[in-house]
């Protein structure tokens, strides 16, 4: 199957719906802007995916899994060199540091994330290779596309009501002068705080998703949440000067921190 084209004539959901029913084997390769996504599938079922935005390596997906630790990381790749990520897994297994199934879902949400990640993209080139897949070190899965198409197809919509609520991504945050609710009562989750942690006048949603790592979908969806609890508001930022970023450390493991960071939170409200 010659496959090749423009996303702005071919979706994502057409391509994905297609190589499922025609049961193909190979890989896709999706050029976007700033970004390449390489997916693979063996008989019209998602095998492996990864962009060049992020290190889905085994290692990688396991420390932000919380199953290895920092010091873990460094230590296997200053020993391990360059290990396939199938024999690592089973070094990690023997040595009782992961399970099977624990490396395995890990990996599935990495690809997933990935193939979702390209139902936002609404312009790109594309070309399918067939019987093209991953080295024989990596691990690849087994996963039926139909519930990533029909997610995906939630994704677009939500997506599109984002872009009608946040048009752009150039504009800033501020905190709100007299915030809808009571900010003690707030329950953010690890990624909102992040993002809490960056609301600044100077700062544009653009610089603060590009300092949390986030892709736009992801960004205009916490956006969304801080304006409609009344936290936040838009605004043109204050300077066209790109900020230069010094990654804060967050305190939100446990409950005397987060009510730390909360009371930093209100005296920053306040002060505005």
């Amino acid at each position: 199957m010659a496959l090749k084209g423009n996303l702005r004539d071919f979706t994502i959901t057409q391509l994905l719906n297609l190589i499922s029913l025609a049961q193909k084997t190979g890989t896709l390769e999706v050029k976007g802007p700033g970004q390449t996504a390489w997916i693979a599938f063996r008989e019209g079922k998602l095998a492996h995916a990864y962009s060049d935005q992020r290190n889905t390596s085994l290692a990688a997906t396991l420390y932000r899994n919380d199953k290895l630790t920092k010091r873990q990381v460094r230590l296997i790749q200053s020993r391990a060199g360059n290990i396939g990520d199938k024999e690592l897994g089973l070094l990690l297994i023997n040595a009782n540091y992961v399970t099977q199934k624990e490396i395995l879902t890990g990996l599935k949400e990495e690809y997933v994330r990935t193939v979702n990640n390209l139902f936002t993209w609404v312009e790109g080139l594309f070309q399918f290779q067939n019987d093209i897949l991953p080295q024989d070190g990596k691990i690849t899965l087994r996963i039926n596309l139909e519930n990533i198409i029909m997610e995906g197809s939630r994704r677009l919509r939500e997506w599109e009501q984002l872009q009608d609520e946040i048009p752009s991504l150039e504009m800033a945050l501020k905190f709100t002068d007299n915030p809808g609710t009571d900010i003690r009562n707030v329950n953010l989750s690890v990624e909102e705080w992040r993002v809490v942690s960056y609301v600044n006048p100077k700062n544009t949603i653009q610089q603060i998703a590009k300092a949390t790592k986030m892709n736009d979908l992801e960004i205009r969806r916490i956006v969304y949440g801080l304006l409609q609890a009344g936290l936040a508001q838009l605004i043109r930022p204050a300077s066209a000067t790109a900020t230069k970023y010094k990654k804060p450390s967050l305190p939100v493991s446990g409950e005397q921190e987060q009510k730390s960071l909360v009371n930093r939170l209100i005296k920053r409200i306040q002060s505005l």
